[in-house]
């Protein structure tokens, strides 16, 4: 037998070589497993709810100490993901979701959203990161730009839905997130400046009616906003792009 030589038919580089691929597939056994933490591959696509375990084994789960002192644990099998008002619109696996109700708050396609925490978004020094300008006095709207303030505040239709009350600004990327608008009922909601228009004779919105503004989610407070409903809100507006009038549901051409 040659040097190395085990036997006639094992050697040490065999037994290496073996040793490499056991060693690389429990690599990939463990990254796959981790991959796990974060909700991909648990849920099953159609049951709402939170993580499920469909075949491959979840790891245990960890608890991760956040900078604001706040604990996560992930995997959460116990994290209700989202919910929405829909159904198949076939009975295959997969088959896309057909809103069922108010099409703009069903959580579904442009208007699906993921359930963050429902705790306001901070940064340096643990400090509320967006916030209305009442409340960020030492911050403003650059005398070039057109302050929206008092702005009425138009919906696809052309119809007047209400009048800009207030801007909330995100003080750690120092630009606007939101627009505060009281409506022609009485209500105040807010609209995210991505869906918005600012001109100098107001603020036009074609993501949804001017009608459709009384239905947008509330916050809890009118000085600051979670994260969760964040989602809702922005979530709200996208639907509208599909889901607003019967038309935008049909082809283009």
């Amino acid at each position: 037998m040659e040097t190395g030589a085990i036997t006639q038919y094992v050697d040490v580089a065999q037994i290496v070589l073996y040793m490499f691929w056991a060693f690389f597939a429990g690599l990939i056994f463990y990254l796959v497993r981790e991959g796990h933490r974060e909700g991909y591959p648990l849920d099953n696509g159609r049951d709402e709810g939170g993580p499920k375990q469909t075949g491959w084994p979840i790891p245990e789960p960890k608890v991760y100490k956040l900078a604001n002192g706040r604990e996560v644990l992930a995997p959460d099998v116990n994290r209700l993901d989202s919910t929405y008002s829909a159904q198949p619109t076939h009975g295959w696996l997969g088959a896309p979701l057909e809103p069922v109700g108010d099409p703009l708050l069903a959580g579904v396609g442009p208007g699906a959203w993921a359930a963050r925490a429902d705790e306001p978004d901070l940064y340096h020094g643990n400090h509320i990161k967006i916030v209305p300008l009442r409340i960020a006095a030492d911050h403003g709207v650059m005398s070039q730009d057109v302050d929206p303030r008092g702005l009425p505040v138009y919906g696809a239709d052309k119809q007047l839905a209400g009048t800009v009350k207030d801007l909330w600004i995100d003080r750690a990327e120092m630009m606007f997130r939101y627009l505060e608008v009281s409506l022609t009922g009485g209500q105040t909601v807010l609209l995210p400046m991505t869906f918005s228009r600012i001109k100098s004779k107001g603020v036009f919105v074609g993501a949804i009616l001017a009608g459709q503004f009384a239905n947008v989610p509330k916050t809890k407070s009118m000085e600051q906003i979670t994260l969760l409903e964040e989602e809702k809100i922005t979530a709200y507006y996208g639907a509208g792009t599909l889901y607003a009038t019967p038309e935008r549901q049909e082809p283009m051409f």
